[in-house]
């Protein structure tokens, strides 16, 4: 294994690590997410947008609370997909102000 493959294996560990203690605390997010799916998607985004050194230096409270906010996104997301039609109307009619 290269270094830059085990940096980038902490990386999932450790975000891995995290979604699952959000899982645990939040009954919310197990209902409406899948644990593999989440981590795979936070851990494509992370390593897109920092490098592995960069992640390292923020601490799991504040990469917890940045994890929690992408994943709160995707739960609301997934909401609307168990809409009816009709429910789906009277949620568009909601946001539009009628």
């Amino acid at each position: 294994m290269t270094q830059g493959t085990i940096e980038k294996d902490a990386v999932t560990a450790r975000i891995s690590r995290l979604v699952e203690n959000l899982m645990e605390k939040e009954s919310w997010f197990r209902e409406k997410l899948d644990l593999e799916e989440m981590v795979s998607y936070i851990s494509g985004l992370a390593k897109a947008k920092f490098s592995p050194e960069e992640l390292q230096a923020i601490d799991d409270e504040d990469l917890t609370e940045r994890i929690d906010k992408v994943m709160a996104v995707h739960a609301v997301g997934g909401m609307l997909d168990d809409l009816t039609p009709e429910e789906m109307e009277i949620f568009d009619a909601a946001v539009e102000g009628r």
